[in-house]
């Protein structure tokens, strides 16, 4: 189903009305029934802990089938404005923890991306017989974009039980610090030093201490010593919880002083919130699509700088951003002159490693032309759909993924794409085993 422009105004609408959310990030066996023609006993799956927290009806043996427990559970679709009086929660305790929330809108389920989400409440006040409610929201919309971002939601995160005052949390900026930034800015207000503040926060830390500060916090943590691959026994989920988390956690820190402090000049230059409101839009919609923007750009450059330091500390010979014909990938191994103009050598003797937090489609402009060595691609996005999959094992492209996205529990459909690696697979089979001779010695 279409996703609309107005879908977080129904999520605000809804959380006002809500006691306990619920949260999943969905799998493949959560939707593919409704690409199947599923029927009505199909829906997605409830967590254990989910089913045995209280946060749907209590269930019940039937009585000509005893193994299967289950409960009627009348739910609201906003997304279609229906009404499913017969939805229910139905456990199969012959089949440890499989339990399955069913008779649901199909249309919802249909054709999303992978790792799309289901956001569900409960109602203090019923929609009709309904006492829970759910939306469905596409990993590739606006609207994901904003839930994550909201939530601060982590790399690992698969599921959760939360409250509605979690989506009012400014960011990941701890209460003393929100209250100090608070004090900061009235006391500028009624100095008339608001400039003087502005000026003092308009200036981001630079990318590199950024994420210097992130891997020092992750190396802190006592997880490795040191941000060497062949040390770290999951190298790739160390490169998306130091890129995805911790550099973003440090960053939205600074961010919220910086966009903060410019929001408080704009609104005080109008003696009413009214005025403010409509006269400053255009600024304070300038701040917040600067602010969208620096993100995105931000994101990339992460990801692609901690590789780099991984690829350093595990002593992998590299250049970066060497021009290859018309492109220029982020890192060829050895180097430039042994992948574009040493005719003689191997196939194996040479590699082409790009790096993109997330495909789109925009891994076609990694590279066409072919320099007798292969390209591997290296991401942390567990949204690519099958048919991006298929494209990138078409153009003789492998993609390397964090170990945890390889598995089979997760909810991207890499486990069976024998095109997808995991880091651990491409430094100790692809490099250690097959290209020795791009390591350097000892």
């Amino acid at each position: 189903m279409e996703q609309t422009s107005d879908q977080w105004s129904l999520v605000d609408a809804l959380l006002a009305r809500s006691g306990r959310l619920f949260l999943k990030k969905l799998s493949r066996n959560d939707s593919s029934w409704a690409n199947e023609g599923g029927g009505h006993q199909y829906g997605f799956y409830v967590p254990r802990a989910v089913r045995e927290s209280g946060f749907f009806p209590e269930l019940h043996a039937r009585e000509d089938i005893p193994h299967i427990l289950e409960a009627e559970c009348p739910s609201f679709w906003p997304q279609t404005g229906e009404i499913r009086q017969d939805s229910r929660v139905k456990y199969y305790s012959n089949k440890q923890s499989e339990c399955h929330f069913t008779r649901i809108p199909p249309e919802l389920f249909r054709g999303l991306n992978p790792a799309s989400w289901l956001l569900g409440g409960t109602l203090t006040e019923p929609e009709g017989t309904a006492h829970h409610w759910f939306i469905v929201i596409d990993s590739t919309s606006a609207e994901a974009e904003l839930l994550e971002s909201r939530l601060d939601i982590q790399a690992d995160f698969h599921f959760t039980l939360f409250s509605p005052s979690d989506f009012k949390r400014a960011s990941s900026i701890e209460a003393d610090e929100a209250a100090e930034l608070i004090e900061e800015i009235d006391a500028a207000l009624r100095n008339g030093t608001i400039e003087a503040l502005v000026a003092k926060y308009s200036k981001l830390p630079s990318p590199d201490m950024l994420a210097t500060a992130a891997r020092a916090d992750f190396l802190s943590s006592g997880k490795a010593k040191a941000f060497d691959p062949w040390t770290i026994k999951r190298p790739g989920d160390a490169l998306m919880r130091v890129s995805r988390d911790i550099e973003f956690s440090i960053y939205r820190r600074y961010e919220l002083r910086m966009r903060a402090v410019e929001v408080a000049k704009v609104l005080s230059g109008y003696e009413r919130t009214a005025t403010a409101a409509v006269r400053g839009f255009p600024s304070m919609d300038s701040i917040f699509l600067s602010a969208s923007q620096q993100r995105k750009s931000r994101a990339g450059k992460s990801f692609e700088g901690h590789l780099a330091a991984m690829l350093t500390a595990g002593g992998v010979r590299f250049e970066a951003q060497a021009i290859l014909g018309q492109r220029r990938p982020d890192f060829v191994l050895p180097d430039q002159a042994t992948v574009a103009l040493d005719k003689s050598r191997n196939f194996e003797d040479a590699a082409i490693l790009s790096a993109k937090t997330t495909l789109r489609e925009r891994w076609k402009q990694i590279t066409h032309e072919r320099f007798n060595c292969a390209i591997f691609l290296a991401t942390v996005d567990d949204r690519i759909s099958k048919e991006a999959l298929a494209d990138l094992q078409r153009a003789e492209i492998t993609l390397v993924v964090p170990e945890s996205l390889k598995m089979k529990t997760n909810e991207s459909l890499y486990y069976q794409d024998s095109n997808v690696i995991s880091f651990r697979e491409f430094f100790d089979e692809e490099l250690a085993r097959k290209r020795p001779s791009l390591l350097l010695a000892g």
